[in-house]
């Protein structure tokens, strides 16, 4: 049977992690907020509505295209197109080619730095898979002028975040939503780790911590894996009411 996805592939051990994902999330969480589109999102409502929710049907289509079968990952892709082209409808213009670009390489981009800093650095080859894939995504919605290396894509990634950033009244709506729906410790421990994952044009822009304690803590978190506690981490840090499906996402394989 052919996937989409090598079954060996780094890309299934990033989204097949939930401790990884999460981090995917937070860091895209926080540049997202700055994005010049984002005013699409309040569109829809979804998002300020329920970050949290919106973020598991995000990872459902995301897991559901790199361990589906490729055909059935296909078909995951079109409705994502599909969906992106009713909103552009109901709205009455298209979202700017460059916005999904925007998205494809936070993607691409927080999934390589949430693996190393839980894991290890991605060799060279690694990364290219990574970008492939990514890259498969977008030609598949016909996102235009995607860069065709890795190397090109690092270049193109720089000139979007110099230009596409933009701090307004959504970035601080959205901040808000994330703080109320996660409380005053854990939205502090979501900007530790944004603080830790983001590169320096968005952390600058969101004011986040210079020295996040959060990046002396890995080590610990390392360890704790080592010994199983990784279950006990998860129940302290994260919200119970979310646990479940947080847990969810991690993929055997």
């Amino acid at each position: 049977m052919r996937y989409f996805v090598n079954p060996h592939s780094i890309v299934r051990q990033i989204w097949g992690d939930a401790d990884v994902i999460l981090l995917v999330f937070a860091g895209s969480a926080a540049e997202f907020a700055l994005n010049r589109a984002v005013d699409w999102l309040f569109f829809t409502g979804k998002l300020p509505a329920d970050p949290i929710a919106r973020l598991f049907s995000t990872v459902r289509y995301a897991q559901e295209i790199v361990f589906a079968p490729e055909e059935q990952a296909n078909k995951a892709i079109a409705r994502m197109g599909a969906i992106h082209a009713g909103v552009e409808g109901k709205r009455g213009y298209q979202i700017p080619d460059w916005a999904y670009r925007d998205v494809l390489y936070m993607l691409i981009d927080y999934s390589e730095r949430a693996f190393e800093t839980l894991h290890r650095p991605l060799t060279h080859a690694e990364r290219d898979e990574l970008f492939r894939t990514f890259r498969a995504v977008g030609a598949g919605m016909h996102v235009p002028d995607l860069p065709t290396s890795y190397a090109d894509w690092k270049i193109d990634r720089q000139a979007h975040l110099e230009r596409d950033l933009l701090r307004s009244d959504y970035t601080d709506k959205l901040f808000r939503r994330y703080r109320e729906q996660l409380g005053g410790w854990r939205y502090a421990i979501l900007r530790q780790a944004q603080a830790v994952l983001v590169p320096g044009e968005v952390s600058q822009r969101l004011d986040l911590p210079k020295k996040p304690l959060l990046a002396y803590s890995i080590g610990l978190y390392k360890i704790l894996n080592g010994l199983k506690l990784r279950s006990l981490v998860q129940r302290i840090l994260l919200p119970t009411e979310y646990l479940a499906q947080i847990r969810s996402l991690d993929v055997r394989y």
